[in-house]
């Protein structure tokens, strides 16, 4: 039998369709919406859901609720139940509760703005750090006015130093007419109720760019503590409230208590750089100060990143020489310190969100990977989680004015 072209095609075509399967219903094709028009089709906003969940999947399906030992119950409404009374989600059902309920909140009350600043007439931007600029003095003065209407009164103060200005012995840390002597007197003559705070260390001012005096590649801890004494004291004259040593010489919190002491400037605080580790974070803010080490590196002085309990001996040494508060850079990445230092001493703690983290948040939300206002707010939140009561970001500005747009101020 001879089969004609088209006759061979139609048979071919009914032999596919003889094979091609059955529409079966697919599982939770129905999902038992009840909606309010009968006819109207809702949007996944608008679907309510018929919770006893019967007849969603086909009727040969797995059942929580049925079977020897059910995964769920049903409740006097016949609605699939897990009977738990202790419902956390209950104290996160709306943003009031949540509100109500919150354990840490921050506010720009609880911020260090850190301001760096040089002595020209115009600003220069910090390229590894977006939004960050050296100042200028009349700038900074702007600055610090705007934040403190925002409600950030607290400023600690990082200087660029000409280079030829710099010396081994960092002589000009100590000028009455150098540049943060000149900064404080300005702040606290425009803004007489903002905190001024001063960073003690002489690596701004070094040639060496290391915290103190070297010596045939050494760092000398009492020469160094004798040029940081005389820092601190030129600090308070100008009206400093609180001085911040951040070398990590051994004995230097004492020193200062007692220099400051000796001349009168019993109430100048001391927040002292309690744990500052020796981290790969501080690269930002070198190029801000240009303030490279100009050999080697810092971990002489600086702790060594893999210890935490070591945290401690310093806090025990820095309370009992006279500090005020204690701190903890960077932050971050030692938030596991930060909740030693709380657990273990009554001092107030802070944590120093770096350089190195603000441009890694930065660089990812440039990036559109981040929202930059959810994870900073939500940083910031950590330090305070963690135990910091005082946090130096240099988001303060930004992130109080995040705050009054949401009414959290």
């Amino acid at each position: 039998m001879k089969f004609s072209s088209a006759s061979f095609l139609l048979t071919i075509l009914a032999t596919a369709n003889a094979f091609v399967p059955q529409s079966t219903p697919k599982f939770g094709t129905r999902l038992n919406v009840v909606t309010e028009e009968p006819g109207k089709i809702s949007s996944p906003a608008d679907d309510k859901i018929d919770r006893s969940m019967i007849g969603v999947d086909p009727a040969d399906s797995f059942d929580p609720t049925k079977g020897g030992s059910p995964a769920l119950k049903r409740n006097n409404n016949n609605d699939v139940w897990v009977p738990q009374r202790a419902r956390p989600r209950r104290n996160r059902k709306s943003p009031a509760v949540r509100a109500m309920i919150r354990e840490n909140i921050v506010t720009p009350s609880n911020f260090i703005y850190p301001l760096f600043i040089h002595d020209e007439d115009f600003n220069t931007p910090i390229g590894s750090m977006p939004g960050c600029e050296r100042h200028s003095l009349d700038s900074m003065i702007k600055e610090v006015g705007e934040a403190f209407e925002l409600g950030v009164k607290t400023f600690v103060l990082f200087p660029k130093v000409d280079d030829d200005l710099k010396t081994n012995l960092a002589a000009e840390a100590y000028n009455p007419a150098g540049i943060v002597p000149r900064a404080v007197r300005m702040i606290k003559e425009a803004y007489p109720d903002s905190v001024v705070c001063t960073d003690v260390a002489l690596d701004p001012y070094s040639n060496q760019g290391h915290d103190g005096v070297v010596e045939d590649g050494k760092i000398l801890n009492d020469v160094t503590i004798n040029q940081l004494c005389k820092q601190a004291v030129c600090q308070a004259e100008a009206g400093s409230d609180v001085v911040a040593p951040s070398d990590m010489m051994d004995g230097r919190v004492g020193a200062i208590r007692d220099a400051l002491d000796a001349q009168g400037f019993t109430d100048v605080s001391i927040l002292a750089y309690t744990a500052k580790y020796a981290s790969a974070y501080y690269g930002p803010f070198r190029d801000a100060l240009d303030s490279h080490p100009g050999f080697g590196d810092k971990k002489t002085y600086q702790q060594d990143p893999a210890n935490g309990r070591e945290s401690l001996i310093e806090a025990a040494l820095d309370a009992a020489e006279g500090a005020d508060m204690l701190m903890v850079k960077p932050g971050m990445p030692y938030l596991d310190v930060i909740r030693r230092l709380k657990d273990y001493s009554p001092l107030p703690i802070a944590a120093y969100h770096v350089s190195g983290e603000y441009a890694m948040i930065k660089a990812a939300c440039e990036r559109g990977w981040l929202d930059e206002k959810s994870v900073v707010l939500e940083t910031l939140t950590c330090f305070k989680r963690a135990g910091a009561d005082i946090i130096l970001t240099y988001y303060a500005k930004q992130a109080a004015i995040w705050m009054k747009e949401d009414g959290l101020i």
